[in-house]
């Protein structure tokens, strides 16, 4: 597909299906035609049934049968996915994370706009674990599953595995959200949105209660960073897959090639906005262990942004 055809598809997109496809069909030969009217009417039935197509990327959604809150979605891995050795980057992991998130919030009538014009909130990411055994790698398609459990007084906890094309398990993730007042930037009781989903489920990705953790006695300085426009989100603070950026960032790419990551846990203590100076420490004194710690504190205040502990290879 030619960046022509790509600037149609992204302008059938934002159009009802109804309003037809812009491609041009002048200099195609009839047989050509043909492929391109039936390629219209899948789009137009798939445009239909789930509201609009989304990123280039994006594969296709799915949802499960009626009264079932799982939620799937295929990706194809993209070079800009990827880094200098043709994996996913961890960041965009997350990012992906956070697109089936809130599409499945969405399918369950819980979607961002929603939260924001009903209820005057916004889902945060708090904490998550990722536990990984394999990396997906340039231009593979992968399947994504999600699910939310029950919530808590304060969390929603929503689980992720992913999956190659075979329907091999390849990562896991565990997580916890909560809602914020737009306006006033505090946490609010989950009861305040009052969601309710199709079923109870009770299976987790990965097993186990998520922790507190503290360096292994070994803290030194990585970097400084000064939030800028390219790391904050909708939500006016860094983005969660910007953070996941930050830790990649404290270790040289020839580390990371020695050292694949096997698992990484985050635990988001507090916004970091636009303007704030993030210093990174790490602690690499438990190496021999395969351990890592990294956290950022803001130099403003001097409060812990976040802290993350993570496994290796």
């Amino acid at each position: 597909m030619d960046l022509q055809d790509q600037i149609n598809l992204e302008t059938f997109r934002s159009r009802k299906c109804t309003k037809g496809v812009s491609w041009s069909t002048r200099y195609l030969k009839p047989i050509e035609k043909n492929f391109l009217h039936k390629v219209k009417r899948c789009l137009c039935s798939f445009s239909n049934e789930y509201g609009k197509i989304r990123a280039a990327y994006f594969k296709g959604v799915f949802k499960m049968a009626n009264g079932s809150s799982l939620y799937k979605g295929q990706y194809h891995i993209e070079l800009r996915d990827v880094d200098f050795t043709k994996k996913l980057k961890l960041s965009a992991l997350f990012s992906l994370f956070q697109d089936i998130a809130s599409l499945a919030a969405e399918d369950l009538g819980y979607g961002i706009e929603t939260l924001e014009k009903k209820y005057k909130v916004a889902w945060i990411l708090t904490r998550i674990r990722v536990d990984i055994l394999r990396h997906p790698t340039w231009d593979e398609n992968i399947t994504i599953e999600t699910w939310p459990l029950q919530p808590s007084k304060i969390d929603f906890d929503r689980d992720f595995l992913v999956k190659d094309h075979t329907g091999a398990v390849i990562i896991k993730a565990a997580s916890k959200w909560v809602v914020m007042g737009l306006n006033d930037r505090k946490i609010k009781r989950t009861e305040s949105i009052n969601i309710h989903y199709p079923e109870n489920r009770t299976e987790r990705a990965i097993e186990g209660k998520f922790g507190k953790f503290k360096d292994f006695g070994g803290l030194e300085p990585a970097y400084q960073k000064v939030i800028g426009y390219s790391d904050i989100d909708f939500n006016g603070h860094l983005n969660n897959s910007k953070y996941v950026d930050y830790i990649m960032d404290c270790f040289l790419p020839d580390f990371h090639k020695r050292h694949p990551i096997h698992t990484i846990e985050i635990n988001f203590n507090q916004e970091a906005l636009p303007g704030d100076s993030i210093t990174l420490y790490k602690d690499i004194s438990k190496m021999d262990e395969h351990e890592l710690y990294v956290e950022g504190i803001n130099q403003t205040d001097h409060h812990t942004i976040f802290k993350s502990r993570i496994t290796i290879h």
